[in-house]
């Protein structure tokens, strides 16, 4: 009843700041728009500051969104989910201890020589804290929100109203089976003991790789709202822009081939790219790989619609490229049927892009405004608007936001020769 209140008081807050603009607008003779007048300055900290306090799948829902979308999103919606992606209010420290007794018992502070009640990092669905073990081990424990689980279906429902009111939700799209998907990966995310055994799955996936670091699961401690892991010490991945420029491509060419190894070989993808779930470890150069939560399989039809899309784009046939993105799902047939020349234009761009045998400047975004403006007059018709295969979403959102972390460190790599060694290393499910 909270939640739905502090929800409540969120819309409130919003329609009385349209109200206001709306006004101001009409007095100086200003023509009326329902996105202009929910993206007020004043709306804009009522919705980050709202949705941070709240936590949970509503905050989780906002960072998913703005990675998701990348460089689609109007600037100011993109502006107020980018905020979301580092900002949670803690837990106060009764509340915290409440948790732990449940969790652990009322003498919990017996296992450890001294657990820091200060959080060292806050996200939507839990914290975490920094503890040594009586035997030595310094771990990371990750702590749950109370009642996040129970929130999830009611807090996705309310950000998906939110977001039809400020208009960017359309009612023609049928959003319920992403709502239900959306559910469904959240419920896995807050389950903590299921977490722990990906995490496992992806020590075993990289064991006697170098350049990776996956914590070490202390199973004896982990519960299902409490997960204890090895402590490791490293920096925010956007540290690496201080590094050389040969390191940055690198260590970008490293994540964007683990990428490609989750999808072509191993057969599950951690499906969350936020950029807090990747430190960096300059000592060593190694990649720190945290948040199993969001790990998921890769249904064989995915990725093999992928390998198709891959291998025509490579091979520069824009036909084939176009069979294959319509297999895949990524475009209903009707959209190349009523705007062939327009597709035709976004193909030819990508595949010229990719064919490239040089080193790919994720820094210069020159295309991407080209892209926008072919696929945002080929939105104006509803009749093809409709969404792709749930299980690609989660693909290609994990894709997306490694291109969009290579944009933010102005990486450049070769990636027609990383596409091409995995794809010959690999084969068809």
């Amino acid at each position: 009843m909270a939640r739905l209140g502090s929800m409540g008081r969120l819309v409130g807050g919003v329609a009385g700041g349209m109200a206001a603009e709306g006004v101001r607008r009409l007095a100086s003779g200003e023509g009326l728009n329902r996105r202009d007048l929910i993206l007020t300055p004043g709306n804009v900290t009522r919705m980050t500051d709202r949705l941070s306090h709240m936590r949970g799948a509503a905050m989780k829902m906002g960072q998913m969104i703005s990675l998701d979308a990348g460089d689609f999103l109007p600037k100011e919606l993109s502006d107020i989910l980018a905020r979301l992606r580092d900002q949670a209010n803690f837990m106060p420290t009764r509340q915290l201890d409440t948790v732990l007794k449940k969790e652990w018992g009322d003498d919990w502070r017996r296992q450890f020589k001294w657990f820091n009640p200060r959080p060292i990092a806050a996200a939507s669905i839990g914290q975490v804290h920094k503890a040594l073990t009586r035997d030595g081990q310094e771990l990371a424990i990750k702590v749950q929100y109370p009642g996040v689980a129970k929130s999830i279906d009611s807090d996705v429902d309310n950000v998906m109203t939110l977001l039809k009111i400020a208009g960017f939700a359309p009612p023609e799209i049928e959003v319920e089976k992403l709502l239900s998907a959306a559910k469904k990966q959240l419920h896995e995310e807050a389950d903590y003991t299921r977490e722990g055994e990906q995490m496992e799955l992806y020590r075993k996936q990289l064991q006697g790789e170098t350049g990776f670091v996956v914590p070490r699961l202390h199973k004896e401690l982990t519960r299902g709202s409490i997960l204890a892991m090895s402590f490791e010490e490293g920096s925010a991945i956007e540290t690496l822009e201080t590094q050389s420029q040969e390191r940055i491509n690198a260590v970008t060419e490293r994540m964007m081939r683990l990428v490609a190894r989750e999808l072509f070989e191993f057969g599950v993808m951690q499906t969350d790219p936020n950029f807090a779930n990747f430190r960096y470890r300059a000592s060593t150069d190694e990649i720190i790989l945290l948040d199993f939560g969001a790990c998921r399989a890769v249904d064989p039809s995915v990725a093999n619609g992928y390998r198709k899309m891959l291998e025509a784009g490579l091979s520069g046939n824009r036909d084939e490229v176009l069979k294959a993105t319509i297999e895949a799902g990524f475009m209903m047939p009707i959209v190349a049927e009523r705007h062939p020349e327009r597709v035709n234009r976004m193909i030819d761009i990508v595949i010229n892009e990719m064919r490239e045998d040089a080193p790919f400047d994720f820094g210069d975004r020159g295309f991407v405004p080209l892209l926008r403006e072919e696929g945002w007059e080929i939105a104006q018709d509803k009749a093809t608007w409709a969404f792709p295969p749930i299980e690609t979403l989660f693909v290609q959102r994990k894709v997306s936001g490694t291109a969009l972390l290579g944009a933010r460190l102005k990486a450049k790599v070769n990636v027609r020769r990383i596409t091409q060694e995995i794809l010959s290393d690999t084969t068809s499910f």
